[in-house]
């Protein structure tokens, strides 16, 4: 069957009996980007009436099927922006059903799923009519959508085991609200974990939801901090899926600069929601509370969701650091249209920052089968005595920079362009064109042999202009304070020498907008060659692919 971008999944079985991960793994073979869930326990979608959404009281059960929802999808259908709906949860009221007017929702529903079970074949063609109409009282559908009626097998014993426990649900007891809700987090790429935390913040918020997200201080201390999507990025993210899961709650966003925020003087909150791992960052914020005069906000845990998916290198519980580390080696962004340059050798111009790892990984790459262009070694042999850049150089900076054997002191000319942008411009208009020229020279000669890829290992890959001459930029990363150490110890030099160094080079904020793929260096020898090789194997893919496109 054809896949859908987006579709809508009514789940209708009593949560007791609801059996997540089997109805997921159906669905997920029919919609592949959105999925959106409405609940209503107990839909007859084959009664013979056309049914009608109800409110469906906020319980504690509800919160413990979220969990399991959330924490089922990361496992079985990854890949799926799945998102709870919960529009219709809400105490019973005297204004009539819970949609007025039909919702929208962010991403336009292509499909209708329902995990309600056909007893009679002949009744399929009224079960999907009922499921149409129902469908368009709650969301806004185009008329005649196609539905699928799920016929989820039952998990074997082992891919239950594999899913993690089902945990018990609660007696349906009464979810005590709160008009005004507070949680805080760094919410990068959001997951299953974070839409756990939002979803029953939603469930417990009757009026306000207040969201602290982690900006500038507070992300200094994050794995792969350079690829936490910016500020203003996540915050939409937040909107668009509060949006969709509870249209009607006050959503407000404010950057969070230090650990307790702006949860530490609103008066009017009343419930923060933490986990397991934030629940003494929840009693911080009641001390600070109650220094300043207001009262202690009730602290509504929540599980910490199992990641079945993560490295030696990751944590076990599902976070955005272990995504974040997931797409080192990956394609973070398409490579830019290269009409110009010939389709083989395929050129990866690689560059990063000092002390980043870039030249081990030029090497990884070299053993795979790549030729390795070392741009240093090329900016050595344009200082050569007797050739063209020789002559200007000596005639621009003076011929104090000579050694006895007339070759060029790079450290005597290094002093006279350091901290001179004027000089230095100088030095790189008359050295880097040359370089160019070798560049284009070896990537012929590798032409000539037949050779696949070209690794152009070039630490000014950006300022001298050398993108023009790759299909893709790589770009290798690590802490500050990790390149700092490896300078330190590499060059024999103090840290404070070490700092000016990596100051006086490009920011990772600068090479990351640029990256094509992105590569660390500051795990283990052996990470980095998974790393390596994974990004070597999908350069292989997407290099096969452009050759068919040809």
């Amino acid at each position: 069957m054809s896949m859908f971008s987006t579709g809508i999944l009514v789940l209708t079985s009593p949560l007791h009996t609801l059996r997540i991960a089997p109805v997921l793994s159906s669905a997920a073979q029919l919609v592949e980007r959105t999925l959106y869930v409405h609940l209503h326990p107990g839909l007859n979608l084959g009664g013979g009436g056309q049914p009608r959404p109800v409110f469906i009281p906020p319980a504690v059960d509800l919160c413990s099927l979220i969990t399991r929802l959330y924490s089922n999808a990361a496992d079985v259908c990854a890949h799926l922006d799945v998102r709870v709906l919960l529009t219709n949860i809400h105490p019973p009221s005297g204004i009539g059903g819970p949609f007025p007017t039909p919702q929208y929702l962010s991403h336009s529903p292509e499909v209708l799923l329902t995990d309600f079970p056909l007893q009679d074949p002949a009744q399929s063609n009224q079960v999907t009519q009922c499921l149409q109409g129902y469908a368009g009282r709650c969301y806004v559908c185009r008329p005649g959508l196609p539905s699928v009626l799920l016929q989820p097998q039952l998990a074997t014993p082992r891919e239950e085991s594999k899913a993690g426990p089902k945990e018990p649900i609660e007696e349906r007891k009464p979810l005590e609200t709160y008009p005004d809700v507070v949680v805080g987090g760094t919410f990068d790429r959001l997951h299953g974990a974070h839409k756990t935390l939002l979803n029953v913040s939603c469930l417990l918020a009757t009026r306000r939801f207040l969201i602290g997200v982690c900006d500038r201080g507070m992300l200094k201390k994050k794995v792969l901090k350079e690829l936490i999507q910016p500020y203003n990025v996540r915050v939409e993210k937040l909107h668009e899926f509060l949006r969709d899961v509870k249209p009607s709650l006050r959503v407000e966003i404010v950057p969070l600069d230090d650990p307790l925020g702006v949860s530490v003087v609103d008066p009017l909150l009343a419930c923060i929601v933490v986990s397991e791992e934030t629940r003494k960052g929840g009693e911080a914020v009641n001390r600070k509370r109650i220094e300043n005069g207001l009262p202690a906000l009730v602290l509504h845990e929540i599980h910490l969701l199992k990641d079945v998916h993560h490295s030696e290198t990751e944590d076990e519980k599902i976070s955005s650091s272990s995504l974040r580390s997931r797409l080192l080696g990956t394609l973070l962004i398409p490579p830019k249209e290269t009409p110009h340059l010939p389709l083989q050798p395929y050129v990866i111009g690689l560059t990063g920052g000092s002390g980043s790892g870039k030249s081990s990984v030029a090497k990884r790459l070299e053993a795979l089968g790549a030729v390795r262009i070392d741009c240093d070694k090329l900016g050595h042999l344009v200082y050569a005595p007797g050739t063209a850049a020789y002559h200007r150089v000596v005639e621009e900076f003076g011929a104090d920079i000579l050694n006895e054997d007339k070759s060029i002191n790079r450290c005597a000319l290094g002093k006279k362009v350091f901290g001179k942008q004027e000089r230095l411009k100088a030095l790189t208009d008359i050295v880097w064109p040359e370089i160019t020229l070798l560049i284009k020279n070896a990537i012929s000669q590798a032409r000539e042999q037949g050779k696949d890829v070209c690794v152009l290992d070039a630490a000014v890959l950006l300022e001298a202009g050398w993108t023009d001459v790759v299909h893709e930029v790589w770009v290798t990363i690590i802490p500050e304070e990790e390149a700092v150490s490896r300078i330190t110890e590499r060059d024999g030099v103090a840290p404070e020498d070490a700092q000016r160094r990596l100051r006086s080079q490009g920011s990772d904020a600068q090479w990351l907008e640029h990256a094509n793929v992105v590569l660390s260096t500051m795990w283990e020898p052996e990470v980095t060659r998974k790393q390596v090789l994974k990004a070597w194997n999908l350069l292989q893919k997407r290099m096969q692919q452009r050759q068919a496109a040809q």
